[in-house]
């Protein structure tokens, strides 16, 4: 029985009636596999099996030599539900080639789909999905109609007065607010050869995005000593660009000599994020100075960075009374490891080297002063 059964399936599956051709006219000739289909068949039949009408069709117009197994085979004139599986189960479907079967419900014979899920296309349009209709993003400029309605149409809903009101208070909100921000970049303690010291280095600003009032404080000194040098600066700054700020105002001199310094610089973001503050200084003496400081935020992690910096002072000429020689005045090299303890608080540790040039160096040695000095700091640096 079972023999019979696969018999059954194999000649059914044969190329011959691989294709469904209902609706066509058959040739009045058959071919040898059509003889043996209908051999079989009528033999299953006399065994009490429902075989389906029409399953011995020849093809009208063969297209190409069907595969073996169930390729091509129109399994929807066949009526399933009238098969009697129940003599089927014996059946040995592991010779049989089920992966070529299209379009087969082997959900409903008990078989294994062993179709693969990417040789499945599903027919969405077939399914009343329909296709997405997917709009283009919009390019160039915004049409003219864009811009054809009044420029105050709340005025006519809200009336003039209060539309005034929440305008002035838009531009407030949005760059007109005027902020106070203070930062201690270094305050710290200097332990080096000779005499340990202190330095301390803050600025601050108020005012908007474009104009501001920005002040500045830097000096240092050894511990029981006079100071070394100190200044407090005052100036206009105005914003040039995104990153830049131009300085414009006055220096005044805490220690020494006393000088009075015309001031003019940028202050800002460089490329690569480095902070530059550059500037030169016009004293009432007619002394012409400049200085250039440069510092660099390298996160090791979120909280703890390592900071680089540089600072160059130069002379357009000798200056015996502040002991500053023409040219290249001094240079300055740091390296600070700090931490975050919160964004407005972090302490650090670093060391720093100085060194007077040219003739800077010869004034400092005829005071006594070692032109070479090896500073090993720990501050803070803080700012709200």
């Amino acid at each position: 029985m079972r023999l019979l059964v696969a018999m059954l399936f194999v000649s059914t599956a044969a190329p011959a009636i691989a294709q469904d051709h209902s609706g066509h006219a058959m040739p009045s000739a058959q071919s040898p596999a059509q003889t043996e289909c209908e051999k079989e068949a009528e033999r299953h039949r006399a065994m009490g099996h429902s075989v389906p009408e029409g399953a011995c069709a020849p093809k009208a117009q063969p297209t190409e030599p069907a595969q073996d197994g169930h390729t091509g085979m129109d399994h929807s004139q066949m009526d399933h539900s009238q098969m009697d599986h129940s003599q089927m189960q014996g059946m040995d479907h592991s010779t049989m080639d089920h992966s070529k079967m299209e379009g087969m419900d082997h959900s409903a014979m008990g078989h294994k789909n062993t179709q693969q899920p990417e040789q499945t296309t599903m027919d969405h349009g077939a399914m009343g999905h329909g296709t997405m209709d997917i709009t283009p993003i919009p390019e160039g400029a915004p049409p003219a109609a864009a811009g054809s309605g009044p420029p105050r149409a709340a005025d006519a809903i809200w009336g003039a007065d209060a539309m005034r009101a929440s305008r002035n208070a838009l531009r407030t909100e949005n760059g007109g607010m005027k902020v106070f921000w203070f930062q201690g970049d270094r305050a710290e303690y200097r332990a080096r050869e000779d005499s340990d010291g202190y330095l301390w280095d803050v600025q601050g600003y108020y005012g908007g995005d474009t104009d501001k009032f920005w002040f500045k404080s830097e000096g240092e000194g050894a511990f029981g000593e006079q100071l070394e040098s100190a200044e407090i600066q005052g100036l206009w700054s105005h914003a040039i660009g995104p990153w830049w700020d131009l300085q414009v105002g006055v220096r005044q001199d805490l220690s020494g000599p006393e000088r009075t310094h015309a001031v003019i610089g940028v202050q800002g973001l460089a490329p690569y994020t480095f902070e530059l503050d550059a500037a030169a200084f016009l004293s009432n003496k007619g002394d012409l100075t400049a200085s250039v400081e440069g510092e660099l935020d390298q996160r090791i992690t979120q909280r703890l960075l390592l900071q680089p910096r540089a600072e160059v002072s130069l002379s357009a000429q000798d200056i015996p009374e502040l002991g500053i020689g023409a040219g290249l005045d001094s240079v300055e090299l740091g390296l600070r490891l700090r931490y975050e303890i919160a964004r407005e608080f972090a302490p650090y540790i670093g060391v720093e080297q100085e060194w007077k040039v040219g003739q800077s160096a010869d004034y400092a040695r005829l005071a006594g002063e070692d032109p070479s000095v090896t500073n090993y700091v720990v501050g803070v640096r803080f700012w709200f």
